[in-house]
């Protein structure tokens, strides 16, 4: 008989896909015909989930947020409002929590968090796997992607830091993105997930004959990612600013939608930069593919982060990265990505004309990134590797 598996996603909201809807997506692809799998979140979940052309056994909590505007208000109403239909949900289905073995809340937000509690306790004997992957900054650190939301940002972080103490009592195995957070759990039993590339796709496009040469490309560099303080996309568009310097013909693709969305369009027109920064929204598929086939590198401007799997995915196409050199990516990516002086936008700049213009350069760091995903970032190793850990 097949193991139990109850996965909680109730907190997403919007169109955008994180990193941690990523990870427990792929977690289903991968594990769906060894688990009995039960998926407990929002009809966003549920769009998740169709997206990826899956169909896991579903408890639908909460219909569509409509209300996606990321004002402190707006957050801790959507907060509240998914925590009592989660509740609602948790005693509607009480023989769902009682009966699975396991049960992964895939973020630490507390929608997806208290449901974990509640199931430990109908549940002493299941195992709580608890999803901790992004830890917010100090308020007011230099680097605090809150910077301009400090009240935002004080929130954010004196709540996870009363999760992470519950999840430390309570969890019986807490996941995480990157190597350097193990130190957050001491004496607990730590799985370090990282994340992982489909390459399939990649794969077969690497093997043809069709390979666009990259100086007849259309695109100098793609970023892919949610449009979120975090991921530096703003940061970009003065990098952007300060390349075109050098070159002003260059390109930049954006792939992704956010709550940024709004205020990256009015930079980007505010520095006239219309005609070099293009914006193609949320992509899935053939449309993010064709994109990457068209983009010489990828660039991850995040300035806090805890890894970011959506540079690893362009990677997979053999484009070389520019990162910040933050803490979590030495270990995340330890080759195939140049990294700039955390915060030197001039830096990061001089870095992705290096690898435009270095030929050399260009092609050792493309093939760097291209060992790196088929060696450590495959999702289908990835996933039988975490499945050994733990569920073996």
């Amino acid at each position: 008989m097949k193991s139990k598996l109850l996965i909680i996603a109730n907190n997403n909201i919007g169109t955008g896909q994180s990193g941690g809807d990523t990870i427990f997506l792929e977690f289903i692809k991968n594990w769906q015909k060894k688990l009995d799998i039960t998926v407990f979140g929002a009809q966003e979940t549920k769009e998740l989930l169709n997206r990826y052309h899956l169909s896991p056994k579903f408890i639908q909590t909460d219909k569509v947020n409509q209300n996606c505007d990321p004002t402190v208000f707006n957050l801790i109403r959507h907060t509240l409002r998914r925590i009592f239909w989660g509740k609602v949900g948790f005693f509607t289905h009480l023989k769902d929590f009682k009966n699975s073995h396991y049960c992964y809340t895939v973020s630490d937000f507390y929608p997806d968090f208290i449901l974990g509690l509640l199931y430990k306790i109908v549940n002493p004997k299941g195992v709580w796997l608890c999803g901790q992957y992004l830890f917010a900054p100090f308020p007011g650190s230099k680097f605090s992607p809150y910077e301009h939301q400090p009240l935002k940002g004080f929130f954010y972080y004196f709540l996870q830091i009363f999760s992470r103490f519950l999840a430390q009592l309570f969890a019986d195995q807490v996941l995480i993105t990157s190597e350097p957070d193990r130190r957050r759990f001491p004496g607990k039993r730590v799985v370090i997930v990282q994340g992982g590339v489909d390459t399939t796709e990649s794969e077969k496009y690497l093997k043809s004959n069709k390979i666009i040469p990259v100086m007849s490309r259309k695109y100098d560099a793609v970023f892919q990612g949610r449009l979120h303080s975090q991921k530096g996309v703003l940061e970009l568009i003065d990098i952007w600013k300060l390349l075109i310097k050098q070159k002003p013909q260059a390109k930049l693709a954006i792939i992704g939608n956010g709550q940024l969305e709004q205020k990256l369009k009015s930079k980007i027109k505010k520095l006239k930069l219309d005609k070099n920064i293009i914006l193609f929204g949320f992509q899935s598929g053939q449309g993010k593919y064709d994109i990457f086939k068209e983009s010489k590198l990828v660039v991850h401007p995040a300035i806090y982060d805890s890894g970011g799997m959506a540079a690893a995915e362009a990677m997979a196409w053999g484009l070389p990265g520019v990162s910040f050199d933050l803490e979590a990516l030495k270990t995340y990516y330890p080759k195939g990505m140049i990294k700039s002086k955390k915060g030197n936008y001039q830096d990061f700049s001089n870095n992705i004309i290096k690898l435009l213009e270095n030929k050399k350069l260009y092609q050792q760091t493309s093939s760097e990134a291209l060992e790196l995903i088929r060696n450590v970032w495959n999702w289908s190793k990835r996933a039988d590797k975490l499945y050994q850990q733990i569920f073996k």
